[in-house]
């Protein structure tokens, strides 16, 4: 009988061992989990050697947001790394549950990765941050009421995201700002009062990912870099009624800058 609480892990095991028979690669350096307008990154990083549809993997679920792809992907870089690219994200508004949610982070440390490179699109709170700009994540607000930790799992978040890969980001380019992001549970967007409220407690940006990835990669023991594109300005900032449309249409348009960006922090790595 498969004990509960080994029993996701068991299952990234499984998907990861999956992932290896299939692409002939046994062991992968960094994870890429692409957001909402990061999608162009993968075919800038190295050259894909294998694409695997995610459904067809131990635990894994069809992509369900539009702008999201739903493969695994194998990259090898010009340096010799290798780069899992994650398609395909669940989120947490999926109702799929919280394991379902960081199963690509847990299957990626299963596949040897030390590296988590997590990006999103979000709202921002600095009106200075027009659509379109990246940020670099500093930290997190947890508002979803969870956790990917099950039982007496005790883990030092202090410095969750990597002082170390921000300053590489910043070589790369020395105008990128960084802020607090926030993960709300969504579906739907956040309301100008709950956005006050992100402020108010030290939130800089709004989202529906991120967080619940970075914790279990944490306790994967991964080094964790987070990178933001601020696709609108969130409710009670930005003049226009916000919408799923206006996301995919500012990731589209900074797309090949934001891609070229992550590709060449990637190559740092």
């Amino acid at each position: 009988m498969i004990d509960n609480a080994s029993a996701p892990f068991d299952l990234a095991s499984a998907a990861a061992a999956q992932i290896a028979d299939v692409t002939g690669v046994p062991h992968h350096d960094i994870a890429l989990v692409l957001g909402s307008g990061w999608g162009e990154a993968a075919n800038l990083i190295g050259e894909t050697t294998h694409s695997i549809d995610a459904t067809t993997l131990p635990g894994f679920h069809a992509a369900a947001v539009p702008g999201h792809v739903g493969t695994i992907s194998s990259v090898l870089t010009a340096t010799g790394k290798r780069v899992l690219v994650l398609g395909a994200r669940t989120h947490f508004y999926e109702g799929k549950g919280v394991r379902a949610v960081v199963h690509g982070v847990r299957t990626a440390a299963a596949a040897g990765a030390k590296t988590l490179v997590l990006t999103n699109g979000c709202g921002g709170l600095n009106p200075a941050w027009t659509p379109g700009t990246p940020v670099l994540i500093a930290d997190h607000i947890n508002l979803t009421a969870t956790s990917p930790l099950e039982g007496a799992t005790f883990v030092d978040l202090t410095d969750l995201y990597s002082t170390r890969i921000r300053a590489l980001a910043r070589e790369v380019d020395p105008s990128l700002d960084e802020g607090v992001y926030a993960q709300f549970t969504g579906p739907h967007y956040e309301t100008p009062a709950e956005v006050k409220y992100a402020k108010v407690i030290g939130a800089d940006l709004v989202g529906m990912s991120t967080a619940l990835e970075a914790i279990a990669a944490r306790h994967a023991g991964m080094e964790v870099f987070g990178i933001s594109l601020v696709t609108n300005l969130a409710a009670g900032i930005s003049a226009t009624a916000l919408s799923h449309e206006e996301v995919i249409e500012a990731g589209a348009a900074a797309g090949p800058r934001i891609s070229a960006l992550l590709a060449d922090i990637v190559a740092k790595l």
